[in-house]
């Protein structure tokens, strides 16, 4: 039996999703990669500021996603996976990191955070 069938109506999600919803989504998303952001090293931070990358919150997991523009990023961003992930764990260990090399060379890497210690060998 599924625990929100125990609850009252009030405690219950809506059964429609307002823009305002939405919007609050996104700023919880915004504010989760900001936190994400400034715990990470400054070294970290700049490998990050030379890429595009966001959080998303989806199904209460939370993805990474990081597109690195040339193949140095993309290598250099690999490379520090062990960091990074080290950072999300901090909110979740049910988190993901997916890294896109550039356009052209190959698909995304996707590694959980639970799995990184294994990356961490490999590397």
């Amino acid at each position: 039996m599924s625990k929100l069938n125990q609850l009252p109506p009030d405690d219950l999600p809506p059964t429609q999703v307002t823009k305002e919803d939405g919007m609050l989504h996104l700023e919880l998303e915004q504010s989760i990669g900001r936190c994400f952001y400034y715990s990470c090293d400054r070294i970290t931070q700049a490998l990050l500021n030379n890429c595009q990358w966001y959080l998303t919150d989806k199904n209460a997991k939370i993805l990474l996603v990081i597109d690195c523009p040339d193949i140095v990023s993309y290598w250099h961003i690999v490379s520090n996976i062990p960091q990074l992930g080290n950072r999300l764990e901090r909110f979740t260990t049910n988190a993901k990191i997916r890294v896109y090399p550039p356009f052209g060379k190959g698909g995304p890497l996707e590694i959980s955070v639970n799995e990184i210690s294994a990356y961490r060998d490999w590397l």
